[in-house]
């Protein structure tokens, strides 16, 4: 996968990525088959296709993060030690 190909894919939503997902995995399985079959010359490409699987997995996962960041409200870690404190205090004085 080259680089342009790489910032193209970071433009599309997650659900045409796991689409693509599915025919690249496809696609993998075929290429296996050709390449047990003796009938691909090629014996990288089915190490390709994983790659590109992959990349596009971490694809997925990045946007899925940044929307979990984006959708929380941004807390500082004061706030958080703050409320642990706190919850702290009120188990003492059960």
């Amino acid at each position: 996968m080259k680089r342009k190909d790489y910032t193209d894919l970071k433009g599309k939503t997650v659900a045409e990525l796991t689409k693509l997902v599915s025919t690249k995995r496809i696609d993998a399985v075929k290429k296996k088959m050709q390449i047990l079959g003796g009938k691909e010359k090629n014996l990288k490409v089915h190490r390709n296709i994983r790659s590109e699987i992959v990349k596009i997995l971490t694809l997925i996962r990045e946007k899925e993060i940044l929307e979990k960041l984006e959708a929380k409200p941004a807390s500082t870690k004061a706030d958080s030690v703050a409320s642990a404190t706190a919850r702290q205090g009120e188990e003492k004085a059960k």
